[in-house]
């Protein structure tokens, strides 16, 4: 896999930088598309849900979270997704309390921050 970090760990469904000049809506359609091809307009189908600040479990790196509904069809880009499931929110709170070392840093520091919002 081409994951510069964490790679074989579960993490984000879609996730990526910014490229010049690109703003966050339009980033995370673009990713959507690249890594599971969903094709998003990002006015209609993404909502922004929180954004957080660069520390060390991001990287740094500013991060925005997004929600979005998509019934696909969904394409795995082989090179940066190895597999992909579909799980509920409490199996996923519930696997990274039992098995946290399947998990990015970064997703396992994302995760209960985006549940305060999604509740």
């Amino acid at each position: 896999m081409l994951k510069d970090t964490s790679p074989g760990l579960w993490n984000s469904s879609c996730s990526g930088h910014l490229d010049a000049g690109e703003d966050y809506d339009a980033a995370a359609a673009r990713e959507l598309g690249e890594e599971i091809g969903l094709t998003v307009t990002p006015a209609s189908q993404l909502t922004r849900l929180l954004k957080l600040t660069p520390c060390r479990e991001t990287g740094w790196e500013f991060a925005w979270i997004y929600t979005a509904r998509g019934d696909g069809p969904f394409a795995l880009h082989p090179a940066e997704v190895e597999r992909g499931e579909w799980f509920a929110v409490g199996e996923v709170t519930r696997a990274l309390t039992e098995r946290p070392g399947e998990f990015s840093r970064a997703f396992t520091y994302l995760w209960p921050k985006a549940l305060t919002k999604l509740a």
